[in-house]
């Protein structure tokens, strides 16, 4: 289905100002829906479907009651009755309800065309579909609640709603007119509480009557001396802002929106959501819990690795055979870098690592031991991007040791360049690493066989595997050695990309 932004694409009489208008209105207009018990549809004249027509080019139906239009209707152009109804809405700028209900599926359903205007002129109509059948009888929460909405339609053909640099849109814990409302008079004296609403305050902590009660003196009563105040919450509370705020006391956790309500330009009181989002506040600290824990393994996993290389080193400057004093120092190398995965992802609260970040810092350290003897430096290209934890330290050791292997062998005598290439690329649901690292040193030893010629090449190999990949050594023209490993990695997330 088409968004706002496709079908508002290039149109000829909508300034860019407007165009993002229409978008704060279309991000709120929900709870217009919901108080009205009705279908809103936003119609625009003169879109690429139809330059001289109307054309839907939003629909939203309420959560509160039945629904007019089981159809997706966006897109469709208005036939000459509705358009009637448009152009006078345009013309008048103001509310017009058509004069007789039309009838959808033996349903009677009132409709009503809303001017959207802004900085004095009309941009947009909205079309308000009613199913007059649930009409009937109405209970005082239905009269509060489209009395509310009447308002909030008002307003919008005054250009006063939506509120500029208000939150709007849809965000966690937001809450909706299912959730709570609340509606204050212009002192801030509740004048009605639906059901939901007077459920979430005595959740709160309040459990006397609340209509004909001050909102804020009843919040205050109930904010416990220790917490910390959020410092809109006064604004809320009164009604005198169009803003967000949480309120937290002994037993639950409050999230309140408050919208004001204005008549001619004067505020004549507000409507206040409140949705009770104790449930979601607790997991999401037992979520923050667990982040920190993890943390603290992988920084406790690291001190330990920490400690176990320095006690090798300490080792290696004990044994007087000079093979075993190497290994031990090899050891040394490499349980550094399976330290150095552990300490960048005790800084991050994702289990996923920005390996270009370990690939400088050990590439560094391999290449400053190693310059003690002979100028030696390393040039990278592409890059890995992120990478998940349960890839990152097989990863971390199979690139260390194929530069190490770089140095130690091709390098050591002569100097010259390492040179690392990591490209990423996907294939249908997987990712894949493509890493090349050449040196411009010896080449390869007579009778060189991978995963035979030493406990490195053993080691790669077996990670490499491990990785789900291969890996191919080859002599480099015209001097040296390039090895190539490809690799299958797990998925990271769009949102721990992201971070």
């Amino acid at each position: 289905m088409p968004t706002l932004h496709d079908m508002l694409a290039g149109h000829p009489r909508l300034a860019s100002s407007d165009v993002d208008w229409l978008h704060l209105l279309v991000g709120d207009w929900q709870i217009v829906a919901d108080l009205s018990f009705a279908d809103l549809v936003l119609w625009v004249h003169g879109t690429h479907l139809a330059p001289d027509g109307w054309v839907a080019v939003m629909h939203v139906r309420p959560n509160t009651g039945p629904l007019v239009f089981f159809d997706d209707i966006v897109g469709s152009v208005a036939g000459s009755t509705r358009r009637a109804l448009l152009d006078l809405g345009v013309s008048k700028s103001r509310i017009i309800r058509d004069r007789g209900p039309e009838w959808r599926d033996d349903v009677p359903v009132r409709e009503e065309a809303i001017p959207v205007v802004r900085s004095g002129r009309v941009i947009a109509v909205i079309t308000r579909h009613s199913n007059m059948e649930a009409m009937r009888a109405p209970s005082r929460l239905e009269l509060t609640y489209r009395g509310i909405s009447d308002t909030l339609c008002r307003m919008i053909a005054s250009g006063e709603f939506p509120t500029l640099g208000a939150p709007t849109g849809l965000r966690r814990g937001a809450p909706r007119v299912g959730d709570g409302v609340l509606r204050l008079d212009v002192e801030g004296v509740v004048m009605y509480a639906s059901p939901n609403a007077i459920s979430a305050l005595h959740r709160l902590g309040h459990h006397g009557d609340i209509v004909g009660e001050s909102l804020s003196e009843v919040m205050t009563g109930l904010i416990p001396d220790y917490s910390q105040v959020d410092e809109a919450l006064a604004v809320v509370v009164t009604g005198r802002a169009p803003w967000r705020t949480e309120m937290e006391s002994r037993f639950a956790t409050l999230s309140l929106r408050a919208i004001p309500l204005t008549e001619g330009g004067a505020r004549v009181g507000a409507m206040v959501l409140a949705r009770d989002v104790s449930e979601l506040r607790r997991r999401e600290r037992e979520l923050l819990t667990k982040d920190a824990t993890i943390r603290e393994i992988h920084h406790r996993v690291k001190n330990n690795l920490q400690t176990v290389a320095a006690l090798l080193r300490l080792q290696s400057r004990r044994v007087a055979d000079d093979r075993a004093k190497a290994a031990l120092q090899e050891a040394v190398r490499r349980v550094a870098t399976i330290a150095l995965v552990h300490e960048t992802l005790s800084q991050t609260l994702d289990e996923v690592v920005d390996f270009d970040e370990i690939v400088a810092r050990a590439l560094n350290a391999v290449v400053e031991v190693a310059n003690q003897d002979q100028a030696i430096s390393w040039r990278r290209s592409g890059g890995f991007g992120m990478i998940s934890a349960e890839d990152a330290t097989s990863m971390a050791m199979v690139v260390t040791e194929l530069v190490h292997n770089a140095v130690e062998h091709g390098l050591r005598d002569r100097g010259g360049v390492v040179t690392l290439d990591a490209r990423r690329s996907t294939e249908g649901d997987d990712d894949y690493v493509t890493v090349v690292v050449a040196d411009d040193g010896t080449g390869l030893p007579e009778g060189f066989r991978p995963g035979r010629s030493g406990l490195g090449t053993q080691i790669v190999t077996a990670l490499v595997q491990d990785l789900r990949g291969q890996i191919e050594w080859s002599p480099r023209e015209p001097q040296g050695t390039q090895v190539t490993f490809h690799a299958r990695l797990r998925r990271v997330s769009t949102s721990s990309a992201a971070s």
